[in-house]
C-alpha cells in the first residue's frame, strides 16, 4: 500500500491506439508502469500495461451485465448502461462491425465536426448508441481513475501530481477539449506535456548518469513520433555548458492525422479488392466492415514487417450474424506487398527532399480528414525546411546555406516503429539526406516511453532529472487582414513570441485597442513556428498562407463589473502560456482595474469561412456613396417621422445600388454595416407592408449566409428575437415570402435549436390540413410551397432523419408531377404543352431542393447530420427514371447526391457511381459535375452559387 503523506507523480499517455499510465512514488526515482485491469473476455478480468483506446457498445441483450462486471462500480461518463473498454472491446469490434469507437483522439482535433456531439462510432446504424469524441476520451481516463483508486484507495488519482501527454501539434481547441475530457473523468487538475518531448524526457532520464557522454557529438535531435493516428515531429537543440548538455526545443510540426491507422487502411483497400462474394464478384465493404478488415490487416502488417516475417499471411474477414464463420472470406497478403505499400509508400527515400504534395482535398475515410499525402518523409522534408533557420544555427551551419539542414541525431517513438523495417527506413532516409551517418538514440519500448517520459518531466521540474527548455513552441498572432485572398500575406500583431516561458505574462504595452463593453467582440488568432524571424511581442508582421495555422476564434461579450451600461474603453492585450500548456488571453484596462479572460470558441459552427477580421472590418473603407445610403435607410426606416411615399420605399434597393454599385459587388464589410443599420431601425419595418417587404429582403441579403463575418453570431441572436413574433402584415403574401427568404438566406448562422424551431413552422406549412390551418396562430407566418422548398433545403443542422422526411416530401411531389406529366403527354394539346413547361420548371426546383437536402457534403452543417446513404440511393434510383436530356436538373441533382466525399459512410457504392457517371457523360453534362462524382473536389463558384441559391458575398469563401 502506498503512503498517503505525499502525492505520487502520475503520467497518462492518452493514445490513439492505447492508453498507458506510469508513476513514481513520492520520494522515489523509480518510474513504474501501472497494470490496468480490464475485461479480456466476457466475465474474465486481466491486467496489462496497455489499455486499448476503444469502446464497444453492445446491442440490447448481447452481453449480460454480469459478463461486464469490473472490480469497481462506476457509471459510464457518457451515460450508456453497457459499455466495454479495452482488450475485450478490440476483440468484439473485430467480430461485430459498426459498434466500436476508435481514434477518439484524432476526432478531438477534427475542426469540421462538433467534437462535443454524440457522433461516434462514425456512420454506425441508428440503433447503435453514440458518444462524443470528448466523452470517449474521458471514458478511457475514467477507467484508469477507477482502476487506480481501486488498487490504491489511500492515494486517489485525482489528488496526485498528474501529467497528461498530447501531440505537440494539437492546437488550442484540441488542447482545451483534452482538458475538458479530463475534467469529465474526474481529473480536473493536471498539466499537459507534448508527446515528442515526453519521449525524449524518457530517454534523457534513462541515460541521466552518462548524459554528457551520450550527447557529446549531438547538436540537433529529431524526435519522430508516428503513432496509430498522428505523426509528430520535434527538434531539440543540444549545447554544451560547463561540460553538460543544455537542451532546448526549437521546433514542432503541424498536426497530421497520419499514422498506423492509414497504413492499415491502405492494406485493407488492397485486400478488399481481392475478397470475393459467394457468387465470385467483389463488393465494396461498408465503412464498419472496412474498419473490421483494417483491424485484421493491422495484425498481418505487424507479422509481415517483423525480422522473421513469412512470405505471406492470410487475412480473413468474418461473416456477420448467423454466418459469422461460414460467411467468412479470405485473401493473401505478401511480405513484398507490405514492403511496397507501407515501407515504400509511407516512407519513400525522397532523394529530392520534396515537401508533401497538396491534394485537391484531404481524404476523409471513416469521416476523419487524413493527410492528403501519405508520404511521411515528404512531410518531414517540409518540416525541416520550415525550421531551417533554427536548425542551421543549432548545427553551426552558415545562415545563407540554402540546403535543408538535417539533424545529426534521431529518436524514434510511436507504435509504428515497433516494426524494424520502418525504423530502419527512416534512418536510411536521413542518412542519405545528410550524406553521413547519424546517431540513433535507443528507445527500448515505444509503447510506454511517452507515459514514462511524463513522469521524468515532472521529476525534472522538481530538480531530480534533466530538463528541456524552450518555452512556447509557437508564436501567436492577432490577425488583422481579411484573408479573402489566399495568395496574399496577412498582417498580424505578435501576441506571444516563440520561446516565451510558461506562466510569464506578455503585455502589449505599445499597442492599445478600443473595446466596446456590452457588445460582442471577436478575435481571429493564428499560431506559427519555424519562421525565419521570431518577432517581438507587439511587432507587426506579414504572414504568408503557409506560415501560420488559424486557431478557433475568440468571440465573447465583455461587461463592466461596476455597471451594466455600454461604453467604449481602451484596453491592452495580455497573453500567457499557462502551466498546463494552453494559451490564455486577457483584455486589460489601461488603469489595470479590470481584466477580462478571452476564451476560445470550441463548438463547431459548421463549415469554416475565410472572412474579414473585426479590426479590419472596422477600418475597412466604405464606398463614396455610403453616407448617402445610410441617409436613405434612415429616411425609410428611421425613428423620425417623415413623409415618405410608398413608391420611394419600394425603390430603396434600386437607390442603394445607384449609390453603392450593383449589390452583387457589395463587399462583406459593407453588407454587415448595412444590416446593422437596418437592425437598429427594425421597428420602422412595421409602417406598411411595403416597409416590411423591403426590410426583410435587404436584411436577409446583407446577412447572408448568416455566419463568417465578425459579430455575425451576435447579429443572428438579435434577429432571432423577432422570429416568434412573426410579421406585422401576415396577410400580405409578398411579406410572407420575404420573411421565409430572410430565414433561408441566414440559415447558416442558426444553431441546431433555432433550425429545429424553424422546422416546426416548415412542417405546419407543408402538412397542416384545412382545419388546422384555420387555427393557425397569427405569429406563424404562412409559407407557400416554393418558400418551404427553399427553406427546407437550407436547414443543414437538423438531424439526418428530419432531412430524410423533408426529402420524402420533395420526392412525393416530384412523383406526383411525373404522373401529371404522363397524363399531359397523352392529351398532347397546346395548353397541355404550356402546362408541361411550367411543371418542368417546378420539378427542376424540387430536384434542386432534393440535391441540397441529400447533399453528401453540407455547406454549413456537420457531416454527421447527412441523410442516410441507403435513402439517398433510393432517391437516385427514382431520379434515374427521369429524362436527363429533357430535365437537366435531374442530372444536376444526381451529381450532388452522388458527390464523392472520401468518407465511405456517406458515399454511394461504386456500381451506382459508375452508372451516374455514364449517364452524365451521355448527356454531355458539365465536366465539373462528373468531377465531383468521380473524386473529392471543391465546388467551383458557379456550382456553389447554384447550390446555395445565392452568391456568397465578395470576400467570403466556404471551405467544405
Amino acid at each position: 500500500m502506498m503512503s498517503a503523506t505525499q502525492p505520487a507523480i502520475v503520467s497518462i499517455d492518452l493514445g490513439t491506439t492505447n492508453t498507458v499510465l506510469a508513476y513514481a512514488l513520492a520520494g522515489s526515482s523509480e518510474i513504474r508502469l501501472f497494470e490496468i485491469e480490464q475485461l479480456t473476455a466476457a466475465g474474465e478480468i486481466g491486467s496489462a500495461t496497455l489499455l486499448p483506446s476503444l469502446r464497444y457498445h453492445p446491442a440490447q441483450g448481447e452481453l449480460a451485465d454480469c459478463a461486464l462486471q469490473l472490480p469497481w462500480s462506476a457509471p459510464d461518463v457518457a451515460g450508456l448502461e453497457q459499455v466495454v473498454i479495452g482488450k475485450l472491446a478490440r476483440q468484439l469490434g473485430a467480430q461485430v462491425p459498426g459498434r466500436v469507437v476508435a481514434s477518439a483522439k484524432s476526432w478531438l482535433s477534427h475542426p469540421q465536426v462538433d467534437r462535443t456531439a454524440a457522433i461516434l462510432p462514425w456512420g454506425a446504424e441508428a440503433d447503435v448508441a453514440k458518444v462524443s469524441p470528448v466523452a470517449a476520451s474521458a471514458s478511457y481516463l475514467a477507467h484508469l481513475r477507477s482502476a487506480w483508486n481501486t488498487r490504491h484507495p489511500g492515494l486517489p488519482l485525482e489528488q496526485q501530481q498528474l501529467v497528461l501527454t498530447i501531440p505537440a501539434s494539437f492546437d488550442e481547441a484540441a488542447r482545451a477539449l483534452t482538458l475538458q475530457a479530463a475534467k469529465l473523468a474526474g481529473l480536473p487538475q493536471l498539466r499537459l506535456l507534448e508527446e515528442p518531448q515526453a519521449a525524449f524526457y524518457d530517454w534523457l532520464y534513462r541515460q541521466r548518469a552518462s548524459l554528457a557522454g551520450e550527447l557529446a557529438n549531438t547538436r540537433l535531435v529529431l524526435v519522430a513520433d508516428v503513432g496509430g493516428g498522428t505523426t509528430d515531429f520535434s527538434l531539440m537543440k543540444v549545447a554544451l555548458q560547463d561540460g553538460q548538455p543544455v537542451i532546448e526545443r526549437i521546433g514542432v510540426g503541424n498536426h497530421l492525422i497520419l499514422g498506423g491507422d492509414n497504413m492499415d487502411l491502405a492494406l485493407a483497400h488492397l485486400v478488399e479488392s481481392r475478397l470475393a462474394n459467394t457468387d465470385g464478384t467483389t463488393a465494396r465493404l461498408s465503412a464498419s466492415r472496412l474498419a473490421q478488415l483494417a483491424e485484421r490487416c493491422r495484425a498481418a502488417k505487424e507479422i509481415l514487417l517483423a525480422d522473421d516475417a513469412p512470405e505471406q499471411v492470410s487475412v480473413t474477414l468474418l461473416g456477420s450474424g448467423s454466418k459469422l464463420i461460414g460467411g467468412s472470406r479470405s485473401a493473401q497478403l505478401t511480405r513484398a506487398e507490405v514492403q511496397a505499400l507501407v515501407v515504400d509508400g509511407f516512407f519513400p527515400m525522397n532523394p529530392e527532399r520534396e515537401a508533401a504534395r497538396r491534394g485537391r482535398a484531404a481524404l476523409t475515410e471513416f469521416g476523419l480528414p487524413y493527410a492528403s499525402d501519405a508520404a511521411i518523409t515528404r512531410h518531414l522534408a517540409g518540416f525541416l525546411r520550415q525550421h531551417a533557420a533554427a536548425a542551421r544555427a543549432a548545427l553551426g551551419l552558415a545562415p545563407d546555406d540554402n540546403s535543408i539542414p538535417v539533424p545529426d541525431t534521431l529518436l524514434l517513438n510511436g507504435g509504428v516503429f515497433r516494426a524494424p523495417a520502418l525504423a530502419q527506413r527512416l534512418e536510411q532516409v536521413l542518412v542519405a539526406w545528410r550524406g553521413q551517418p547519424l546517431t540513433l538514440l535507443h528507445n527500448d519500448n515505444p509503447d510506454v516511453a511517452v507515459a514514462r517520459g511524463g513522469v521524468a518531466y515532472a521529476l525534472g521540474q522538481a530538480g531530480q532529472a534533466p530538463v528541456i527548455g524552450g518555452g512556447s513552441a509557437r508564436s501567436y498572432y492577432l490577425l488583422l487582414d481579411d484573408g479573402s485572398r489566399a495568395d496574399q500575406p496577412r498582417r498580424a500583431i505578435c501576441l506571444l513570441p516563440q520561446g516565451s516561458p510558461e506562466n510569464s505574462e506578455v503585455l502589449l504595452t505599445e499597442r492599445s485597442f478600443a473595446l466596446r463593453l456590452g457588445r460582442p467582440v471577436r478575435f481571429h488568432l493564428a499560431a506559427s513556428s519555424g519562421t525565419e524571424h521570431v518577432p517581438q511581442a507587439g511587432e507587426l508582421v506579414q504572414l504568408a498562407a503557409d506560415e501560420y495555422v488559424a486557431l478557433p476564434p475568440i468571440a465573447t461579450v465583455l461587461r463592466d463589473e461596476q455597471t451594466d451600461t455600454r461604453k467604449e474603453i481602451v484596453v491592452r492585450l495580455a497573453t500567457t502560456l499557462s502551466e498546463v500548456g494552453t494559451l490564455e488571453m486577457h483584455c486589460v484596462a489601461l488603469d489595470g482595474a479590470q481584466r477580462w479572460l478571452l476564451e476560445f470558441q470550441l463548438r463547431d459552427e459548421g463549415a469554416s469561412i475565410d472572412a474579414d477580421d473585426s479590426a479590419a472590418a472596422a477600418e475597412a473603407p466604405m464606398p463614396a456613396g455610403y453616407a448617402a445610403a445610410m441617409e436613405r435607410i434612415d429616411r425609410i426606416f428611421g425613428s423620425r417621422a417623415q413623409q415618405v411615399e410608398l413608391k420611394e420605399v419600394r425603390q430603396l434597393r434600386a437607390q442603394l445600388e445607384q449609390l453603392l454599385g450593383s449589390r452583387e459587388s457589395w463587399p462583406t464589410a459593407l453588407l454587415r454595416r448595412l444590416f446593422d443599420a437596418l437592425l437598429e431601425r427594425a421597428k420602422g419595418r412595421r409602417r406598411s407592408a411595403e416597409h416590411e417587404r423591403v426590410w426583410l429582403n435587404l436584411s436577409g441579403y446583407c446577412l447572408r449566409p448568416g455566419f463568417g463575418a465578425p459579430l455575425d453570431g451576435w447579429r443572428i441572436e438579435q434577429l432571432w428575437a423577432m422570429f416568434d413574433t412573426g410579421i406585422q402584415y401576415h396577410k400580405d403574401a409578398q411579406a410572407c415570402a420575404e420573411w421565409w427568404t430572410l430565414w433561408r438566406r441566414v440559415a447558416g448562422g442558426l444553431d441546431v435549436p433555432m433550425q429545429l424551431r424553424v422546422l416546426d413552422d416548415f412542417a405546419f406549412n407543408v402538412q397542416a390540413d384545412e382545419a388546422e390551418r384555420g387555427r393557425r396562430p397569427v405569429t406563424l407566418v404562412n409559407g407557400s410551397e416554393e418558400d418551404m422548398l427553399r427553406l427546407g433545403a437550407s436547414l443543414e443542422r437538423i438531424p439526418g432523419n428530419y432531412k430524410a422526411e423533408i426529402g420524402a416530401w420533395m420526392m412525393n411531389r416530384l412523383q406526383a408531377m411525373g404522373r401529371s406529366a404522363a397524363k399531359r403527354a397523352v392529351i398532347g394539346s397546346r395548353v397541355a404543352s404550356q402546362d408541361a413547361a411550367k411543371a418542368e420548371a417546378v420539378m427542376a426546383r424540387f430536384l434542386w431542393g432534393l440535391s441540397r437536402v441529400g447533399a453528401r457534403q453540407p455547406f454549413h452543417g456537420s457531416a454527421h447530420d447527412v441523410v442516410d446513404t441507403a435513402i439517398v440511393t433510393e432517391w437516385l434510383a427514382q431520379i434515374q427514371q427521369l429524362d436527363w436530356k429533357k430535365l437537366e436538373a435531374a442530372a444536376y441533382a444526381a451529381a450532388h447526391l452522388a458527390r464523392m466525399t472520401g468518407d465511405r459512410t456517406r458515399d454511394i457504392d461504386d456500381t451506382l457511381r459508375t452508372e451516374i457517371l455514364r449517364r452524365l457523360s451521355g448527356i454531355g453534362a458539365p465536366a465539373s459535375w462528373s468531377a465531383m462524382v468521380r473524386e473529392v473536389v471543391q465546388l467551383d463558384q458557379a456550382d456553389e452559387k447554384r447550390m446555395l441559391g445565392d452568391a456568397l458575398p465578395p470576400g467570403l469563401k466556404l471551405i467544405v
